[in-house]
């Protein structure tokens, strides 16, 4: 599968909220109310990427999550990469969630 261009990177990334572009990758932060909410996050995310046989860079730090994805065999960003965002987006844990303040 090609790398996408510049401009077929920056068109697919406008059918994307939120997602954006770190050099060779897409990447998108999510953002939730607890620790557990990011977890479960992950747990779908694993799923779908297990499916499609591609799996994104994932980074989580208390209760956000960052997913970075490339196609690690072009070197880059392809629609496979595009494809795999767009499934993630489907899933219901997906959406703005405001952490929850520390209990003491």
């Amino acid at each position: 599968m090609a790398k996408l261009s510049d401009a077929e990177i920056e068109r697919a990334l406008k059918s994307l909220k939120g997602w954006g572009r770190d050099g060779d990758f897409i990447t998108k932060e999510f953002r939730f109310r607890a620790f557990m909410e990011g977890i479960r996050f992950v747990d779908d995310v694993a799923v779908i990427a297990e499916s499609q046989e591609h799996h994104p860079d994932i980074h989580v730090v208390w209760t956000t999550v960052t997913l970075k994805i490339q196609t690690h065999d072009e070197g880059g960003i392809t629609n496979w990469d595009v494809a795999l965002a767009k499934e993630i987006e489907k899933r219901p844990s997906v959406g703005p969630k405001k952490p929850s303040k520390p209990k003491p």
